[in-house]
């Protein structure tokens, strides 16, 4: 069943009063019903090729209303090799909760789909919870309909609607889109529900996203928006409900229009949210594409294990991110825009760098371990794997030998990242976990280091392949009468590439 919340009162009886005052006469308490349950409900709006500055600019009061009242969130896609900002990967993401890497859709074929084992959140809604109602409705064909290796959406889903916006025109079929959904939501009964609307994308592949036809397409999928939003808040038992509603986007455009490639602008995407336990006219950088399935299926009481992404309840904790505030526009650096902060080497509380062994020179801003932003990092350089970082969030480590050596140096890059001393107790088993973002070359060499109770370091992990955008789990058996442990990332290498890593954690 929904997740759901009773709210009970409870009143001292008039026999306990009378029983309390010494009397004899006992008289029972009239019965008072429990108020209804609240039931969870969540609706996630696709637009597809938004540009979020853009919906900014245009004359969107819905979405405007959105965020006044919830959450505002940029972020930023892979791009190749691990997939292109297209279509097929991108609402394959939204819908799975899972990275290309895992889904298997590199590009709008859906060749290497992996659906069944990573199924939609709707789908999955449904094998957890038969009784949740589940919806979607979209004019791309791949998402809701068997079309162009779709649908994205399974055929567990108890309604579907595709429409084929491609032939006849979004202009025309996500007008019809606004209106079944409104129906559906208004007079149905569902739980979870995914709603596209695809207009945008069209103008931003005719005209560009700076272009007024891309503005006038985004304030109409802004009326169908509140279209969609006036059926929620009209349903009969909306004040027993507790809605969650996201907007995100699959992809976004370049300034000229269209996508597929690894500029910062097709990378972008965003995900706006209202519902409880979201701070109105908040801002978050940690937030992920993949944490809007995990967040759709948290509000109807399904668990997210196995997903890439976190509810938006459980932001990361990360204490690389507390560096933020400290992040600095480029110094030497001149393919990144001059008004973007993204790195520091101003370490987190706790936290060092070791350049004892370091070269002199090179580049500024990659001089030995950095603290930096993908928005940052990944304009230093494109379409050399940095794009890749995608379960790095927010603020994360760098050691990238490859920018450095792009100004005059002399010796090696050689830096040590190194934690706080955590406290532990001597004789157990403690888990490090780490995501780590690694490129490797013959020359370089990347080692994860342990020092137990102020002891030598010693090696537990050493890189020696490509290791991109993984979990790592390593085992630390603790010696007996130790008390503390500090571990070391000492990357080194000359002119070869590069190591992130990020939300280091002894569990």
């Amino acid at each position: 069943m929904p997740s759901t919340r009773t709210r009970r009162s409870t009143a001292l009886s008039l026999t306990a009063v009378a029983l309390l005052a010494g009397t004899t006469q006992l008289t029972a308490a009239p019965a008072t019903a429990a108020p209804a349950a609240i039931q969870d409900k969540v609706l996630v709006i696709g637009l597809d090729g938004a540009n979020l500055d853009r919906i900014k600019t245009a004359n969107a009061p819905n979405l405007k209303r959105l965020m006044a009242e919830g959450l505002t969130a940029a972020s930023t896609l892979y791009s190749s090799p691990m997939a292109a900002t297209s279509s097929g990967p991108g609402w394959s993401t939204i819908a799975t909760g899972v990275w290309p890497d895992k889904h298997g859709v590199k590009d709008n074929s859906f060749a290497g789909k992996q659906f069944g084992t990573h199924p939609d959140f709707l789908t999955r809604a449904e094998k957890a919870n038969p009784s949740l109602n589940t919806y979607a409705a979209a004019d791309w064909e791949p998402i809701a309909s068997a079309d162009a290796g779709g649908p994205i959406f399974s055929p567990t889903v108890d309604k579907r609607l595709g429409l084929k916006g491609d032939a006849n025109g979004y202009d025309v079929e996500d007008p019809k889109i606004a209106a079944a959904a409104a129906d559906e939501l208004k007079n149905g009964n569902p739980d979870a529900s995914f709603v596209y609307f695809g207009e945008i994308d069209i103008a931003g592949h005719n005209s560009g996203p700076g272009s007024q036809a891309y503005l006038d397409a985004i304030a109409r999928s802004d009326r169908h928006i509140g279209t969609v939003l006036n059926a929620v808040t009209s349903r009969a038992t909306y004040a027993q409900e507790n809605w969650k509603i996201l907007v995100t986007t699959d992809h976004g455009h370049k300034d000229g229009g269209g996508h597929g490639g690894s500029t910062i602008k097709e990378r972008g995407t965003f995900v706006i949210a209202k519902g409880a336990g979201i701070p109105a006219g908040s801002v978050r950088n940690d937030v992920r594409l993949v944490d809007v399935a995990a967040t759709a299926l948290k509000q109807v009481g399904v668990s997210t294990a196995g997903l890439d992404g976190v509810p938006l309840d459980a932001p990361d904790n990360d204490a690389f991110d507390t560096v933020r505030g400290s992040l600095q526009s480029r110094t030497d650096e001149t393919g990144i825009p001059s008004g973007v902060k993204g790195y520091t080497h101003t370490a987190p509380s706790g936290w060092s760098v070791d350049n004892s062994a370091m070269g002199t020179g090179g580049v500024t801003e990659w001089r030995g371990w950095s603290f930096t932003t993908d928005e940052f990092w990944t304009q230093a350089q494109r379409d050399q794997w940095r794009e890749l970082n995608v379960r790095g969030r927010d603020v994360f480590a760098v050691a990238d030998s490859d920018e450095w050596d792009d100004r005059t140096n002399s010796g090696k890059f050689d830096s040590t990242l190194v934690s706080p001393k955590w406290q532990v107790q001597g004789g157990t088993t403690r888990t490090l976990r780490f995501q780590t973002h690694y490129r490797h070359e013959a020359g370089q060499t990347a080692q994860v280091l342990v020092s137990y109770g102020g002891g030598a370091p010693q090696v537990v992990k050493s890189f020696t392949a490509d290791a991109t955008a993984q979990p790592q789990s390593i085992a630390l058996n603790v010696p007996a009468g130790v008390s503390d442990v500090q571990v070391r990332f000492r990357y080194a290498g000359t002119n070869n590439w590069f190591w992130a890593v990020d939300n280091v954690t002894l569990g």
